[in-house]
């Protein structure tokens, strides 16, 4: 049969129709032999950009932790090293120090206090926010501003407001108040709670935007739904808004967590771990011991002990969220 120019064969169409979508596809997509080298070659030079940064986070990172982990295992007690190993000896001693156990008590109120009031006060805030109030950028970066401090200028700043000769007290006198009394960061009974308020005042923007961010992911038409139902405003915020932001109070609890369990700078600025011991955390303990009383290995337990305390916190997040992604 003659075809003429442009012509399709007869058979064509048949091979055409013989051909399942399926097959079209896979032979569309299966890649050649330049397009494996071409993947392969990728991977390689991906591997080769990335190796450097995982070498020094194994040396400077995980190498430093263990050999921490080996300092503590040892007998190191001043400037000459002492690699006598004594097993755990030194967390024996730690935990039946009196002073190391007021520490431990001291992170345990001070990570309660923090957290109770960053997640009241920045759920609060973002609660206010969230009612697109006029002017709500400027609150917004005003609560955000704290954050871009570092803890020893918020230390700074709240050791001159807690001065008893100065600060909250001349404000208070100036409105009429007695403050003879009030002693603030001088005081044993206050002082690890006014540490507490300098650590809320910085990181409940931090609060308030993650819970803003959550209530902005809601969708209005959830809200609306209930009131159409005859659900009042406590009711949708109780039965509606707060289960659903339940992940963002997990990951701030986190977050916040692992931030007052090794808190170091701002208790240094603003106490010292004073007055008698009222404000004492294991971070510090953990410098004086290392670098002032030259007690190598019980500095490296401390450093251990608070390690561990943060993975305790930090690991069943990260299993949890693993299992999330899955599901």
């Amino acid at each position: 049969m003659h075809i003429g120019k442009g012509e399709i064969p007869p058979l064509a169409p048949r091979m055409h129709s013989a051909l399942g979508r399926n097959d079209i596809f896979v032979a569309a997509t299966t890649p050649g032999r330049g397009t494996l080298k071409h993947t392969g070659r990728e991977r390689w030079l991906s591997a080769g950009l990335l190796a450097p940064s995982f070498a020094l986070v194994a040396l400077f990172v995980y190498g430093f932790i263990a050999w921490s982990g080996f300092i503590s295992l040892t007998a190191w007690r001043g400037m000459l090293p002492d690699y006598t190993f004594v097993g755990l000896k030194q967390y024996g001693d730690l935990f039946a120090n009196a002073r190391f156990q007021r520490d431990l008590l001291n992170t345990g109120v001070f990570t309660l206090a923090f957290l109770v009031g960053n997640l009241f006060l920045g759920l609060l805030l973002a609660v206010l926010l969230d009612r697109r109030l006029r002017g709500e950028t400027f609150f917004r970066n005003l609560f955000l501003f704290p954050m871009a401090v570092s803890f020893v200028v918020t230390g700074t700043i709240w050791v001159w407001i807690f001065n008893p000769h100065s600060g909250l007290n001349v404000l208070f006198t100036a409105l009429g108040f007695n403050t003879a009394n009030w002693k603030w960061i001088i005081d044993p009974h206050m002082a690890l709670y006014c540490v507490v308020m300098a650590a809320v005042w910085q990181m409940a923007g931090f609060t308030m935007a993650q819970y803003l961010a959550g209530l902005r992911g809601i969708a209005d038409d959830v809200r609306e739904a209930a009131r159409i139902d005859g659900a009042n405003e406590a009711q949708i915020f109780r039965h509606i808004l707060l289960p659903q932001l339940w992940p963002v109070t997990v990951g701030a609890i986190v977050i916040l967590g692992h931030i007052s369990l090794k808190i170091f700078d701002l208790v240094f600025v603003m106490t010292g771990g004073g007055p008698a011991r009222a404000t004492d955390v294991p971070g510090i303990y953990m410098f004086e011991a290392t670098f002032r009383g030259d007690l190598y290995a019980r500095g490296a337990a401390i450093g251990i002990v608070m390690l561990l305390m943060v993975a305790v916190l930090i690991v069943p997040y990260l299993i949890y969220s693993r299992r999330m992604d899955r599901s």
